[in-house]
């Protein structure tokens, strides 16, 4: 029992030796019980050493703490002192302030109705110069209306007599420059990116011209860069005037330039015939198709039978039969059967006239259907159309209407190309039908005549 007890305090010391960090080298490992007694009591000896080591440190310091303590009292009374100074010291200089505001409202008198008047014109001119394509020309110019305007607004600082003459310099310098057609060296961004340093045509407060060109001004970056899309029919005003040196030369421009130049922008970004074509998708395509191929064909049998009747009123003129017009073949099957009697030649030249009617009316069905068909299939884009649009506003809502354009500009251009090709071939289709019953007309009235002359005969 004894013996087991002793192991037992052994292995609850050497449990306290490793949770109080003390860590053995692979040397120092007990090779028995009586060296673990050692090492245990030489493991005692070390924390009581460094325990008498901090407490004295304890100590030590708790003997400073009414010193420190003391300390902290005498700063917080000066603290306290130096406060009590500065709050007297924040109230008088607080009235110096309001009196020094009172005396500078009294000095200024009239000067602060100016100062507001100058304070207008300038936020005014900061405007007009933020959107000023005269700017292309002197950059810059609207840096000093800041510092300006907030030297007017402060109540510390006052403009110079130079600041507000500079002012009423650009005023001027604006208004004659927006009267004037004037060339000057400039850098243009050209659509692909590079830069490039040409002559640039400035028509006043309007429009900046350059190689033939229309070109934007961005204020923000002070840049100039040439319009991806041009005006169309407007190149050759604009080179014309930038290579005149006097007289009047007939260019365009745009009348909104002062204020933004909003109609040009408009103008280059309506599309094109061939654009709105296009918006019709696939439905217009199929519109597009068909009128053409109706087109051809109401042309070529209206030259078709514009060329059979000169042969049927060349064979009106002639005595005898030719084979190579309708009407010669009818009065030739009435030659090869003089010997009927009337009602088998009728038979005979009814027979006649029908084998040569599918032929010259070859065609016209057709051209009818086409133009009742057109207007149905561009009914059919309107709903195509329409159905994309509300797929749009389903999508992006109705807040958006680019979202909803390119639905509504194929339902429009398909209603649209379907009347278009609808009205033409209406009309075509009323001409060579035209041509076709003049024909017709001329077939029946021969074959009536050549019975009633048999019949007289008989």
């Amino acid at each position: 029992m004894k013996m087991n007890f002793a192991k037992s305090c052994l292995v609850a010391a050497v449990t306290g030796l490793l949770s109080s960090g003390v860590v053995m080298a692979q040397e120092d490992k007990a090779q028995s019980l009586d060296q673990l007694l050692n090492m245990v009591q030489k493991s005692k000896v070390s924390e009581s050493a460094e325990h008498r080591k901090r407490e004295a440190e304890f100590r030590r310091q708790k003997a400073n703490q009414q010193e420190l303590l003391n300390q902290a009292k005498q700063t917080k009374a000066n603290e306290e002192k130096r406060s009590e100074t500065l709050e007297e010291t924040y109230a008088q200089q607080e009235l110096d302030v309001t009196a020094k505001r009172q005396q500078l409202q009294e000095r200024l008198g009239s000067l602060k109705e100016l100062f507001g008047h100058l304070t207008s014109t300038a936020g005014d001119l900061r405007t007009t110069l933020s959107t000023s394509i005269v700017s292309a020309q002197y950059p810059g110019r609207a840096a000093f209306l800041d510092t300006l305007i907030e030297k007017m607004n402060s109540a510390t600082q006052l403009p110079t007599i130079e600041e507000i003459e500079r002012l009423w310099y650009e005023i001027q310098r604006e208004a004659i420059e927006d009267g004037r057609v004037v060339k000057f060296s400039g850098t243009v961004v050209k659509p692909d990116g590079e830069r490039a340093t040409q002559d640039v045509v400035r028509i006043g407060n309007f429009q900046l011209l350059s190689d033939g060109q229309y070109l934007e001004y961005s204020p923000k970056s002070e840049s100039m860069s040439e319009l991806t899309r041009q005006p169309s029919g407007l190149a050759d005003g604009a080179l014309a005037l930038q290579n005149s040196t006097e007289g009047f030369t007939r260019v365009g421009i745009d009348p909104t330039g002062p204020t933004g130049g909003s109609f040009l922008a408009a103008l280059i970004n309506s599309p094109s015939l061939v654009e709105r074509w296009h918006q019709g998708g696939l439905v217009g395509y199929i519109i597009s198709a068909v009128g053409a191929f109706a087109m051809l064909l109401a042309i070529w049998r209206f030259i078709v039978l514009a060329g059979i009747s000169s042969k049927v009123n060349s064979q009106l003129k002639s005595s005898s039969a030719n084979t190579n017009n309708p009407l010669g073949r009818v009065l030739k099957v009435a030659e090869d059967n003089k010997g009927l009697d009337g009602e088998s030649l009728e038979l005979k030249l009814e027979e006649a006239t029908l084998k040569e009617r599918p032929a010259i009316e070859s065609g016209l069905n057709l051209l009818k259907i086409i133009s009742m068909v057109a207007p149905l299939l561009g009914l059919l884009g309107t709903v195509t159309g329409m159905i994309i649009t509300f797929q749009a506003i389903t999508i992006f809502g109705a807040g958006d209407p680019k979202a909803m354009a390119g639905g509504i500009s194929g339902a429009l251009v398909t209603t649209v190309l379907g009347l278009v090709v609808a009205i033409p071939t209406v009309l075509m289709h009323t001409l060579v039908n035209g041509r076709a019953k003049r024909v017709l007309h001329i077939l029946d009235e021969q074959s009536a005549g050549i019975i009633a002359e048999n019949a007289e005969r008989k």
